[in-house]
């Protein structure tokens, strides 16, 4: 059950240790995504990963505006209903493997969420070398989700070897809004050998803690990368089904910065 309440003992002071902006997008160039700090996760995730492994219904695309721009100073990822590639949604994955990749620091990203039942946003981080193995054994950190159908709600959660959603142990708390997809939140975590800390709006509602019992429940010695994307349908967002009437829906980021 989604826990609301923000605990005391984690009130502190955001961005702790990490002061120095060390990459970021201020999205200040209309047109395309900067290629040199993000590329693009492409098609259905096949033949390897049907539907990205999650029965997904989108395909993502690469360098369509119709999907992925900037205008007025954000990042607009557009999820629209359409025939494309053998699929009838299209989205777009960003990443920024090989173009921005970390151990440890401050991630922060504010965003303006889509709204609708059937969408799953989410702003995450993957390891760039799976030096652990396949996932999730070299771990996942969801810095935001959000589903469609449970639009007030935004969870932080944690994949590991040991704790993953496979298993129904993966470690995830949330907090509750009502405007997500009206106005700006900052999603942020603050990641260093010890912890990972989770954020809204400079509010830690959840902590993960190094156990010290190796790499099945702290994998995160690595560098991860970031990901922002939109997926239709679903294992989670596609509970109850998607609703056509809902499209194009959008998701607004206007930073992305990352401080060590």
């Amino acid at each position: 059950m989604l826990v609301m309440l923000v605990l005391m003992q984690y009130a502190g002071d955001a961005q702790g240790l990490f002061k120095k902006l060390v990459w970021s997008d201020e999205f200040s160039k209309p047109g395309l995504p900067d290629s040199t700090k993000w590329g693009y996760d492409r098609g259905n995730g096949c033949p390897d990963n049907c539907g990205w492994g999650n029965n997904e219904l989108e395909v993502y695309t690469e360098k369509r505006p119709e999907n992925a721009r900037v205008e007025d100073g954000k990042l607009i990822l557009e999820v629209r209903k359409e025939s494309f590639q053998g699929a009838h949604y299209t989205s777009a994955r960003m990443v920024s493997k090989n173009k921005g990749t970390w151990k440890y620091g401050r991630f922060e990203i504010r965003a303006k969420l889509p709204a609708g039942r059937g969408l799953w946003p989410a702003v995450w981080m993957l390891p760039t070398n799976w030096h652990y193995g396949g996932w999730p054994k070299s771990g996942e950190i969801d810095i935001m989700e959000n589903v469609g159908y449970w639009p007030d709600s935004v969870l932080g959660t944690i994949h590991t070897g040991a704790y993953n959603g496979m298993l129904g142990t993966q470690k995830t708390n949330g907090l509750h809004f009502t405007d997500l997809s009206k106005a700006f939140h900052v999603y942020a975590i603050e990641w260093n050998t010890d912890t990972i800390s989770f954020f809204v709006d400079d509010v830690k509602y959840q902590v993960f803690g190094n156990q010290h019992k190796g790499a099945e429940t702290w994998p995160f010695d690595q560098e991860f990368h970031l990901l922002l994307n939109i997926a239709v349908g679903g294992n989670w967002g596609g509970k109850f089904g998607v609703d056509d009437e809902i499209f194009p829906q959008h998701m607004e980021i206007d930073y992305v910065r990352v401080y060590q």
